[in-house]
């Protein structure tokens, strides 16, 4: 039991460092007038779970904030997957 709980929580770090760090390439490519990351790729990235990542990315890096999308859609993402995580470790307690 231990060890999905400690898998669970490297995935969760890893794809929000990663999240993180596309909010961060995304604005520095933005601010250079480069080749963007597409919305849908970081949306995709979100429902894998880095939804803390990118809002933390947005507040940091003041990207994607005016974006309803973005302002709406990643706290509502970010607390169905809370509930989902705590749904599952509370069913895997039983």
């Amino acid at each position: 039991m231990i060890v999905l709980y400690v898998l669970l929580g490297a995935y969760l770090l890893f794809i929000n460092i990663d999240a993180f760090v596309l909010m961060a390439v995304d604005k520095s490519r933005a601010r250079r007038g480069g080749r963007r990351i597409p919305e849908a790729t970081l949306f995709f990235v979100a429902f894998l779970g880095g939804s803390p990542g990118i809002m933390l990315g947005m507040h940091i890096f003041r990207h994607k904030t005016l974006h309803t999308g973005f302002t709406v859609g990643m706290p509502l993402i970010c607390f169905f997957e809370a509930v989902l995580i705590a749904a599952a470790l509370i069913y895997a307690a039983v």
